[in-house]
């Protein structure tokens, strides 16, 4: 597999106190490309595993997906996706980084899952033929302050009418801006008490922002 040529490593994370184990490059500085991140600011964040995606892949962990669809923008190696696809949706996990789905590849088929996609996406140009789904999720990608306009967008685009996205986020002050941004593309928006994962005791707090178009939010399907 192309992943291969990065000597992937193990790391064995506990969801929900299962141990998980997901293969990474060994060393994400040496991956910095200058041209890239002068031409792009482009930074190879895709490989390593951020306390948010540990946080949605256990609040993912417990569902039953049987029958659904998810969709993980930004997805990295895709913790939260192959979760997921673990719990039964049928997965799509896109990155605007080829290298990062080439992860998801390669660790998918450590897990022997069948039921999980990956397709390189640009929010800036979302493919008309990319669908909509039952779950839109997405982890620590509010970092860069147009993120929250371009997620909100492509959320929109792709939410199915009855459907509930999920994104994860370490307390970002450009994270601020997101349920305005969330608002403004006609969708509901309410935030989760932040946490660490599960038996973590320092490092970042996470909170979710669960995100629905109108016609599913709570007070309407009363």
């Amino acid at each position: 597999m192309a992943f291969e040529r990065f000597s992937p490593v193990p790391r064995m994370i506990e969801i929900c106190g299962q141990p998980f184990e997901i293969w990474r490059p060994p060393d994400m500085e040496s991956l910095i490309d200058i041209g890239a991140f002068e031409a792009d600011e482009r930074i190879p964040y895709w490989a390593d595993v951020w306390e948010s995606a540990i946080v949605l892949a256990e609040d993912l962990a417990n569902c039953d997906g049987r029958g659904l669809t998810l969709l993980e923008l930004g997805c990295g190696l895709g913790l939260p996706a192959l979760i997921a696809a673990r719990a039964g949706f049928t997965t799509t996990a896109t990155d605007y980084e080829e290298p990062a789905l080439e992860g998801v590849r390669f660790n998918a088929a450590k897990l022997g899952l069948s039921t999980i996609a990956t397709r390189v996406l640009d929010w800036r140009q979302p493919p008309a033929d990319l669908g909509r789904f039952d779950r839109v999720i997405a982890a620590d990608v509010l970092y860069e302050p147009h993120h929250a306009t371009a997620l909100a967008s492509v959320i929109a685009a792709t939410l199915a009418t009855r459907g509930t996205a999920l994104v994860a986020d370490p307390c970002r002050l450009r994270a601020a801006a997101f349920p305005e941004a969330c608002r403004a593309a006609g969708l509901t928006v309410e935030k989760t008490p932040a946490r660490r994962p599960h038996g973590a005791t320092t490092g970042p707090r996470v909170e979710i922002y669960v995100v629905r178009p109108p016609a599913a939010s709570p007070a309407l399907r009363q």
